[in-house]
This record gives C-alpha cells, sequence and structure tokens, in this order.
C-alpha cells in the first residue's frame, strides 16, 4: 500500500522527524497541528491558524474538512474552550467528527495556546 507524506514546510519537520500528514490508502493523519505563523495569542485565531494548515494538508492528500472523522484539541488553559470550540465547530460543525479536547500543561512554544491533530477517511 502506497504511503503519501505531506510536509507544510513547518521548521520541526526535519528537526524532529515527522509529516504533518501521512496518507496511508483511506486513511489520512494528520499530526498535531500548532499555530505556527502567527502572532495572535488570541485563542479563536490561534485555532483558526491551526485549521488553515490542516485543512491544506487534507487537500494536499486528496482529502476535505468532510472526511474527517476524529479530531484532538490540545489546550493550555480550560478557559479557552469556548473561543477554540467555536472556530473547530465553523469548520467541523456540520460534519460533527469524534473529538476530544485535552487540557495540557504546555505546549512546545509557550505562545501557543492550543495545538490540533485529525484523522480522516476518504473513501473512493
Amino acid at each position: 500500500m502506497e504511503r503519501r507524506r505531506i510536509s507544510s514546510g513547518s521548521p520541526y519537520e526535519p528537526v524532529i522527524g515527522f509529516s504533518r500528514a501521512v496518507r496511508v490508502g483511506e486513511h489520512v493523519h494528520v499530526s498535531g497541528t500548532a499555530p505556527v505563523g502567527t502572532d495572535s495569542d488570541d485563542p479563536y485565531e490561534q485555532t483558526r491558524r491551526c485549521l488553515e494548515i490542516i485543512l491544506a494538508a487534507l487537500a494536499e492528500a486528496d482529502a476535505g474538512p468532510e472526511d474527517v472523522v476524529r479530531t484532538r484539541i490540545y489546550a493550555t488553559s480550560a478557559d479557552d474552550y469556548e473561543e477554540i470550540a467555536r472556530a473547530h465547530g465553523e469548520v467541523f460543525g456540520a460534519i460533527r467528527p469524534a473529538s476530544t479536547f485535552i487540557v495540557v500543561s504546555g505546549l512546545l512554544d509557550p505562545h501557543w495556546v492550543v495545538e490540533l491533530e485529525a484523522d480522516a477517511l476518504v473513501s473512493g
């Protein structure tokens, strides 16, 4: 089965040794995606940036938001839930994938307040 790696150009990819996304058959797994490229401290804006990167990786893997079956949200504060959920809901509100919201003590860059993962299943 073909294994296709997708890069987003993140400076962390070659250092850590990971791909933004990997497609194997019908399955697309998008790595933990932080708001790289934004200077905003706003949880909503950071989540929107994460989703932009995820949607671009999915598109490169010939998938779309409608193919997403699971997301994981890692946030540094439960207080940011409403703004993070609002941004997530703008993309996935009608699709309604399985999802988990996890509060963590910190992320790689202390400026980041959110990181997301996504798994998709592409039929045909």
